[in-house]
C-alpha cells in the first residue's frame, strides 16, 4: 500500500517537474516514493542550502513552482539562509523534509516550525489520513502568497501505509488584484490625467510588473505617452523598445541615464518595491517629479510616492491606456529628442588598474561582448553585483536572477546554475560569483558543473579579499586582515569536478571564452574564468553605499 511519504510525493507530482535537494533518513520514503512513481526528475545537490537555491532559480528562470527536500535536524537547518533568501524575494516553493516523531523530538531534533517562521515560512505538516489534503494547501498557500512553504513529514510517519492515494482537489489561486471602488478608480484616473498632462513622462517597471504579464501593456503605454522608460534590476528587459529604456535604475544605472530621469516631471512605478538601492538612496526623482506606484503591497513602499493604487500592474496598465485614449493623449516626443544610448554609455577603464591586476570594467566590457546571446545571468552576492548588472544585458527578468541579494547574502551562486539550467535547457547560464562567495558555496561547484556541462559557465572576480567589506570598512580604518582571503586557484578547482579553468590575468586571457562560445555546446565543457582583479575599483553602486554610510 502506498505510505504517507508516497501520498506527499505523489500528490506533488501533479504540480512540479523537478526536486532539487539532499537525501537523508528523513526524506528517503519521499526521494524513493519520488523515483519510482513519478515522472518527476530529481536533482541532487551536495548541501541543503543549494537544493532551495536551485529551486529558487529554477522558478525565477521558468515561473514554475519550485520544490526542494532535505532531511531533518541539521538538515533542515542547513536550508535556513537559503530558505530566507526565497521568503524576501516571493519565490512560491515548497520545501519537502524530515521532522522529528509525533512522539515528540528526539536529542538530534529541533524546533523546525519555530525555525521556518523565524525566516517567515509556514509549515504544513502530514500525518497518515491528511497528507494528500494537507500537500495541496501548502502547494496553494505557496502559490497564493507567492512564498515558500516548509511541508514536514514526521518520522514515525513516514514509512506508513496510508492506504489509496485521494483525488485531493486543486489549488485555487486568485485572480490578478483589480482596483474596485470610486476611491481606486479616482486614483487611477488621476494617474491617467498626470501622464496626458505630462511634458516627459517617465514608466519604471519592476520584477512584478514581469510576473503580472504586463510588458505588452506597459509599452503600449510607454508608447501612447512617448514616456522614457527603466527597469529595476530584477525587471530589466520588460519594456519592449529598447531604444527609449535608460537601463536599470539605481547604482547600476548609468549616470547620465539616471540625470534623464531626474528630469521627469510624471513618474509612474508599476510592480516595483522602491527599495533603497532601486532609489538611489532618495536621490532618483528630482524633488518637483510627481511619483505614483502600482504594487500589490498593501500601501506605497516609499515616501516619496505621492499617488498609490493596490492592484495588478498589468490590470491597471490596461486602464490607464483606455484613459488615456478617451483623453486623446499624444506622446510628447521627449524621448525621440535625447540621446538614450549616450546616456547609457558606463566607464568601461583600462585593462589594468594601478596595482597591476585587471580592472573589473574592462573584463565585464570584454566578457559581455563575448557571451552568447541566448543566455540566462545567475550571480550571486557581493562587491562584484555591479559588473555583470553594468555590462551584461540580458533579454527579460527571468534571464538575470540575483538569488542572495534579497537577504544580502553571499555564497548561493553555484547552486543556481543547476535550477537555472534545467530551467532553460536551450540557453547558456552564465554564474557571476566572487572568491568569499564561490568558497562558501564550493561544494555545489560541482553540482553546476554535472547539471549544466557545457550549457554553463562562471566568472569568477577574485579580489583575494571580501571586497565589499574592503570598501566599506576598510576605507573607514577597520583592520583589513579579517576582510582578506588568500588567493585560491578556482581554476584548478574546476578542473577536479571536470570544467575547464582559465586563470585570467590579461584580457588576451579571455581569447578562450570566444572559442568557447563558438563550440557546441554539448560536447564543450563547463567553463570557469578565474578573474584576478584589481580590489581598488570601486562599484559606482558601492560608492553610494558608502557615501550614505560615512
Amino acid at each position: 500500500m502506498p505510505t504517507v511519504s508516497a501520498h506527499v510525493a505523489l500528490t506533488l507530482a501533479r504540480h512540479i517537474d523537478h526536486v532539487f535537494g539532499v537525501m537523508g533518513n528523513g526524506n528517503a520514503y519521499f526521494l524513493d516514493a519520488l523515483e519510482r512513481s513519478t515522472d518527476v526528475a530529481f536533482t541532487a545537490v551536495r548541501h541543503e542550502a543549494g537544493g532551495v537555491v536551485a529551486a529558487d532559480a529554477f522558478h525565477r528562470a521558468s515561473g514554475r513552482l519550485a520544490a526542494a527536500t532535505a532531511t531533518y535536524g541539521a538538515g533542515f537547518t542547513n536550508t535556513l539562509t537559503a530558505l530566507a533568501e526565497a521568503v524576501q524575494a516571493h519565490v512560491p516553493l515548497v520545501l519537502v523534509v524530515g521532522d522529528e516523531p509525533t512522539s515528540g523530538p528526539r536529542p538530534w531534533d529541533v524546533d523546525q516550525i519555530a525555525l521556518a517562521s523565524a525566516v517567515g515560512a509556514r509549515t504544513y505538516t502530514v500525518g497518515r489520513a491528511d497528507a494528500a489534503a494537507t500537500t495541496v494547501i501548502a502547494i496553494e498557500h505557496a502559490l497564493t502568497y507567492r512564498v515558500p512553504t516548509v511541508l514536514a513529514i514526521p518520522y514515525d510517519v513516514a514509512a506508513r501505509d496510508a492506504g489509496p492515494v485521494p483525488e485531493a482537489p486543486e489549488p485555487r489561486i486568485p485572480g490578478p488584484l483589480t482596483p474596485a471602488g470610486p476611491f481606486a478608480e479616482g486614483a487611477v484616473a488621476d494617474i491617467a490625467a498626470a501622464l496626458a498632462g505630462a511634458s516627459r513622462p517617465f514608466l519604471l517597471a519592476g520584477r512584478g510588473a514581469w510576473i503580472s504579464g504586463a510588458s505588452g501593456a506597459l509599452g503600449e503605454l510607454a508608447d501612447l505617452t512617448g514616456a522614457l522608460t527603466a527597469s529595476t534590476a530584477l525587471g530589466r528587459g520588460v519594456f519592449p523598445r529598447g531604444e527609449f529604456d535608460l537601463g536599470v535604475t539605481g547604482g547600476f544605472g548609468a549616470e547620465g541615464a539616471m540625470e534623464l530621469v531626474r528630469r521627469a516631471d510624471v513618474a509612474v512605478v508599476f510592480g516595483a518595491s522602491l527599495n533603497q538601492f532601486t532609489m538611489r538612496f532618495g536621490d532618483l526623482f528630482a524633488p518637483g517629479t510627481r511619483v505614483f506606484q502600482i504594487d500589490v503591497a498593501p500601501a506605497a513602499t516609499h515616501p516619496h510616492v505621492g499617488g498609490f493604487v493596490r492592484g495588478d500592474a498589468a490590470t491597471v496598465a490596461g486602464s490607464l491606456i483606455r484613459g488615456l485614449r478617451d483623453r486623446g493623449t499624444e506622446p510628447t516626443g521627449w524621448r525621440e529628442s535625447v540621446d538614450v544610448a549616450g546616456a547609457r554609455r558606463y566607464d568601461e577603464g583600462v585593462e589594468l588598474a594601478a596595482d597591476g591586476r585587471l580592472d573589473p570594467r574592462a573584463v565585464a566590457a570584454r566578457i559581455g561582448a563575448l557571451l552568447p546571446e541566448d543566455r540566462v545571468v545567475v550571480s550571486d552576492g557581493g562587491h562584484f553585483i555591479g559588473w555583470a548588472n553594468m555590462f551584461w544585458p540580458v533579454a527579460s527578468p527571468d534571464r538575470m536572477m540575483m538569488v542572495g541579494t534579497a537577504f544580502q547574502s553571499i555564497g548561493l551562486g553555484f547552486p543556481s546554475v543547476a535550477g537555472a539550467a534545467l530551467a532553460r535547457p536551450e540557453a547558456t547560464v552564465v554564474l557571476t560569483t566572487g572568491d568569499g562567495g564561490g568558497l562558501m558555496a564550493l561544494a555545489d561547484l560541482e553540482s553546476a558543473v554535472r547539471v549544466a556541462g557545457g550549457r554553463g559557465m562562471a566568472v569568477v572576480w577574485n579580489d583575494a579579499a571580501y571586497g565589499a567589506e574592503v570598501n566599506l570598512y576598510g576605507l573607514k580604518g577597520l583592520a583589513k586582515a579579517p576582510m582578506l582571503i588568500p588567493e585560491v586557484d578556482f581554476a584548478a578547482l574546476a578542473a577536479g569536478v571536470g570544467a575547464e579553468g582559465v586563470v585570467v590575468r590579461t584580457l588576451a586571457d579571455l581569447e578562450r571564452l570566444a572559442s568557447w562560445t563558438a563550440e557546441d555546446a554539448a560536447s564543450r565543457p563547463f567553463l570557469l574564468l578565474d578573474c584576478r582583479i584589481s580590489g581598488t575599483v570601486v562599484a559606482p553602486y558601492q560608492e553610494e553605499i558608502i557615501r550614505v554610510n560615512s
